[in-house]
């Protein structure tokens, strides 16, 4: 910028000296004519370099006016490039800190995957811990059949011993009648009296040995009555009358499993095979969950149709229905031969003569009909009614009454005249001589 003052200085210098000398040549011009071309010529050879200057000058002022443009252009564009390098680095900073909070997740994941870890090493070895004790236990089973062979033995003493307590019960009635003959004969004969006196307690000190004797056999028939009672397990819950709950029984085909004895609705000795209470289980199930069972004995359940199939079919048994209607009133409904068949046949139901409080015999529709699950249709509708009305039964075009519907859609209720909405239902099985007991 100061190259530009100095050259715009010296370039006035050298006009004003032209114009100077300009208007001296002009004044000698004026008196000499004929010198005028010959001052023309020497003006322009005067002038020229100084034009020539002043065009330098002029070009150079025009190039540094664009070049100081381009700068100032260059210095907009270095202020955007800086502000634009400012918003980098601040979004820089952000995700310099978005990269350090994933650093900690990934810290935190690395620490819950080791503790993780951990848990499984210490679940693993609880899993091998157990496992040896499987293996200690296995011998226990191979007790089993020895353990069965002691209980019949036991059952073959046990017997015996009741045979020789009849004996000792006839032989004490018969010690007892000689007793009173021998009161009667010291009455009648005194002279006798010692000698009846010693037989007297003679005999006493046999009875007393016998009465003790008669003792230790009872507490013997006590004891193998009640390991009798732990150890044959029987196929219903007619033994277990006078306690009701959960029973293991025994059954040929299923083996042993747990049932839920009622004593109070109808009477001892009913198994529970149905029972909705709370609506706390599905019972829109398969036909495998149905063939098995389903459940909690503590609220709703299925005993399973197979364990059904194989306890009636050890002797007739009768079919108990229970009902309680969603404004509180309790109503039964009961069938003398209940059954039903095996799975190859769809376990058919059959049920029997009907008694009972409900108005309607609305089982009676579903008789010889097999049984249906939304995997297996068994009905004789053209839809299938276990997928249409969410429960597994012994449906026909569809029913008329329904036990294991879904609670909230009306499905639970029992068909008649004054039809039955149902809040709870139980349906229990006997031994048919049960009843008579």
């Amino acid at each position: 910028m100061c190259k530009i003052k100095i050259n715009a200085a010296v370039f006035l210098i050298f006009l004003k000296i032209f114009l100077v000398t300009t208007d001296a040549f002009e004044e000698t011009c004026e008196f000499d004519r004929e010198m005028e071309k010959k001052c023309r010529i020497h003006n322009y050879k005067t002038v020229k370099p100084l034009l020539d200057y002043f065009r330098q000058v002029r070009n150079e002022l025009e190039d540094k006016e664009i070049k100081e443009n381009k700068l100032n252009e260059l210095n907009s564009n270095l202020m955007e490039k800086y502000h634009e390098i400012v918003r980098i680095h601040e979004k820089f900073m952000k995700e310099a800190t978005l990269l350090d909070e994933y650093k900690n997740k990934v810290l935190k994941g690395e620490n819950d995957l080791q503790l993780s870890q951990n848990k499984v090493e210490k679940l693993e070895s609880k899993i091998k811990s157990q496992k040896q004790i499987i293996d200690k236990l296995t011998p226990i089973s191979k007790l089993y059949d020895k353990c069965k062979k002691e209980v019949a033995d036991k059952s073959s003493s046990l017997r015996y011993s009741e045979v020789q307590l009849k004996q000792l019960n006839f032989s004490l009635l018969e010690k007892d009648e000689n007793i009173r003959r021998l009161k009667a004969n010291i009455e009648m004969i005194t002279e006798q009296q010692q000698t009846i006196k010693l037989k007297l307690d003679e005999s006493q000190n046999m009875l007393i040995k016998k009465d003790k004797d008669n003792q230790i056999y009872r507490a013997e028939i006590d004891t193998l009555n009640k390991t009798l009672l732990n150890t044959v397990i029987p196929s219903s819950c007619s033994p277990f009358g006078d306690y009701p709950g959960v029973h293991e029984i025994r059954v040929s085909g299923v083996g042993f499993f747990d049932v839920l004895c009622d004593s109070q609705l109808a009477g001892p000795g009913w198994i529970v095979i149905q029972q909705r209470v709370g609506g706390n289980e599905d019972f829109n199930r398969d036909w495998a969950t149905y063939r098995n069972g389903f459940g909690s004995y503590r609220s709703d359940f299925f005993l399973g149709l197979e364990k059904i199939h194989r306890i009636n079919s050890l002797q007739r048994h009768e079919l108990y229905i229970h009902l309680v209607a969603l404004n509180g009133s309790t109503y039964n409904a009961r069938y003398d031969d209940f059954k039903i068949s095996d799975e190859d046949n769809g376990y058919k139901l059959s049920l029997g003569k009907f008694s009972g409080t409900v108005e309607e015999n609305a089982m009676r529709h579903h008789e010889n009909m097999k049984f249906t699950t939304f995997d297996r249709d068994n009905d004789n509708h053209k839809f299938n009614c276990a997928e249409r009305w969410h429960g597994g039964w012994w449906f026909d075009a569809c029913h008329h009454c329904h036990l294991t519907g879904q609670y909230g859609l009306n499905t639970l209720y029992w068909w008649g005249s004054n039809p039955v909405r149902i809040q709870k239902a139980k349906m229990l099985i006997r031994p048919k001589e049960a009843m008579n007991n």
